[in-house]
């Protein structure tokens, strides 16, 4: 059943879904889609899968925790193998028992994918639909084609990537928008803020990554970093953003910065720290494209260990790492990997950000560009993504 959904239709008027999401990124997908699966579905919808704490609210009861599925780093995955094989096990088993209409796979290909694959060989007649593509544009780009074996149709959050699917024989992909479109009227200021942003002394946002090994690697340059900053620029004001997980890893990291950061857990003070910085100095991550969105000039930054560096030089085929460089198709904001990532070399890029000149404006000018490019006015991820789940359970898709 590549590329097209075909037998029996349900029965009209109740469908069963099952989705699966293997972190926290994934499950605030999930939830969402759950969320608008049930006001675009007048009859009775009933959920089943793994999810966390946001799937768990819009009403799913997750197999088991999926904390448990965390992963951080390729060192740890031989310790937690026999464990997360067992899950892999026990999720399909769970998916070919339910025969639900439709199974979602939400990001975390690692998990996800090997729970299609088994559920494809044994029960082929259900539709399995995959949201968030799996890098393929940036690594391993033989995935595209073997996806098409086990996933009719893809969700994908970057403009770019339904265009790299038809280029490498994956499976049919739309483009539904990413999900940063729902809240980006957050990440913009009112004029008050905007006024902040502008005035003494500049607010740089720090964001070192919410997993412990990103904090121990980063905060040290991150802080000798801005230390220099200041020293050029005069009083700085910084807010870190961090959940609740590593906080006392983020709080003893930074006890002796001679600034002292503002640690902020609160989404709502995130989201407001987002609008009134001046710059900010980031992991890699999709927290770039969420600055891009906010119009806040960033150097991005990373370091791991030395042999998963190696390992990703050999494997990585795009030009940046930095996601929102990617969506823009050019090197807009500066990216310190590895060796490059020393505080000099970092507060040298972060510096000409928080004045008026060339670097910064060359940032915001292209930002700018985003809303067209991921089509910010119009794009309703979730529902978009809900109307396929749909055709899915139904046999809609061709």
């Amino acid at each position: 059943m590549t590329g097209a959904i075909a037998g029996q239709v349900p029965p009209a008027g109740r469908l069963a879904v099952f989705l699966v999401a293997a972190e926290e990124s994934g499950d605030r997908l999930g939830a969402a889609l759950m969320d608008a699966l049930a006001r675009q579905h007048s009859g009775a919808l009933s959920f089943a899968g793994v999810g966390g704490g946001a799937m768990a609210a819009a009403g799913l009861e997750s197999l088991f925790p999926i904390e448990e599925l965390t992963i951080i780093g390729l060192a740890s995955i031989p310790r937690r193998l026999a464990m997360i094989l067992r899950r892999i096990r026990q999720t399909a088993a769970a998916i070919i028992a339910a025969r639900p209409d439709v199974l979602v796979i939400i990001d975390s290909p690692d998990f996800t994918h090997r729970v299609a694959r088994r559920v494809r060989a044994a029960a082929p007649s259900i539709p399995i639909v995959d949201y968030v593509s799996p890098s393929v544009w940036a690594w391993r780009p033989g995935r595209a084609r073997a996806m098409r074996a086990y996933v009719d149709h893809v969700l994908a959050i970057l403009p770019f990537e339904p265009a790299v699917h038809r280029k490498l024989g994956g499976p049919p992909t739309t483009y539904v928008g990413h999900p940063l479109a729902e809240q980006v009227k957050a990440l913009r200021p009112d004029a008050a803020e905007v006024s902040r942003r502008q005035a003494d002394p500049p607010i740089v946002l720090v964001l070192p990554g919410s997993r412990p090994a990103e904090i121990r690697r980063l905060l040290g340059p991150f802080g000798a970093a801005l230390e220099l900053v200041r020293h050029r620029a005069g009083n700085i004001e910084l807010m870190l953003p961090s959940i609740a997980a590593v906080l006392q890893e983020v709080r003893s990291a930074t006890a002796d910065w001679p600034v002292a950061p503002r640690v902020i857990v609160d989404p709502e003070e995130k989201l407001r720290a987002f609008r009134i910085a001046r710059a900010a100095l980031a992991a890699s991550g999709t927290v770039t494209l969420e600055l891009a969105l906010a119009a806040v000039p960033t150097v991005a930054a990373y370091r791991v260990a030395g042999w998963e560096a190696a390992i990703a030089r050999r494997l990585i085929r795009v030009p940046s790492v930095i996601l929102a460089n990617l969506v823009l198709g050019e090197n807009i904001v500066p990216e310190l990997l590895q060796d490059a990532c020393v505080p000099e070399r970092l507060a040298a890029a972060l510096f000409p950000l928080l004045c008026d000149g060339p670097e910064r404006r060359r940032q915001l000018e292209a930002f700018a560009r985003l809303d067209q490019i991921m089509e910010i006015a119009t794009a309703q991820p979730s529902r978009r993504a809900a109307e396929i789940v749909l055709a899915a359970a139904r046999r809609e898709l061709r």
